[in-house]
């Protein structure tokens, strides 16, 4: 019989559990009142594939009651988009022109940036290869002309990266910043959105590791702390 846990559990979910699974782990282990996916000795290890918004009541409990807790997120830094019809068949396949990168993580750190210097929190960030499923549902996904997603597919990880105090999210900056910078000079040399560049800001500012240091009108300029 399946765990409680995996009852609703989505294909890319559980493939990243099982690719990050070692001898010895235990699978679906309930924990101060939460199901934790692995549990690796003392450390308890969440894969989340979608908003970590839904997890901050978990992950801040647990870290309270002294826990270790490893967060495991994908980033596709290439994707195959699939469309099937209603009865699954594949109608064609592509490759997304959008690649992720490292820093895509703040996108979801920003639900709980004042926990990224905690000292039992690693964030363990997995460079991947996915393949996404859409069908088509009248009403919905209007940017898509109605092509919902309807589940992930894991094909590979390429590579990894772990976070696990503020020297590891200080090597998150690129190089060539000038000591003083903004967000349009984050963006530019992330090659990503100001918006993306903002939210990484956020994350940073809030953990110490970037401080504001004034003001140019109402752009705020940061160094490094």
């Amino acid at each position: 019989m399946p765990h409680i846990g995996t009852l609703r559990e989505k294909p890319l979910h559980a493939s990243l559990k099982r690719w990050y699974a070692r001898a010895g782990d235990r699978v679906e282990v309930p924990v101060d009142g939460f199901v934790i996916d692995l549990v690796r000795e003392d450390l308890l290890i969440e894969v989340q594939t979608s908003g970590f918004s839904s997890m901050k009541r978990k992950a801040t409990s647990l870290l309270q009651l002294g826990h270790r807790l490893r967060i495991v997120h994908p980033i596709p830094v290439d994707k195959w988009i699939v469309k099937v019809d209603a009865e699954g068949a594949v109608l064609s396949r592509r490759r997304s022109p959008r690649h992720g990168a490292p820093t895509d993580i703040f996108a979801e750190l920003v639900s709980f940036p004042e926990l990224l210097v905690h000292p039992n929190l690693e964030v363990d960030v997995l460079l991947t290869i996915e393949e996404e499923y859409r069908h088509l549902t009248p009403g919905r996904a209007w940017r898509r002309k109605g092509w919902a997603v309807a589940e992930r597919r894991l094909i590979e990880v390429v590579d990894s990266l772990l976070i696990t105090d503020s020297e590891d999210l200080t090597r998150l900056l690129p190089d060539g910043l000038p000591e003083r910078f903004t967000t349009a000079d984050l963006a530019a040399k992330l090659g990503r959105s100001r918006r993306a560049a903002q939210q990484m800001a956020y994350c940073l500012q809030r953990a110490g590791v970037i401080v504001a240091v004034g003001k140019n009108g109402n752009t705020v300029r940061y160094r490094v702390g």
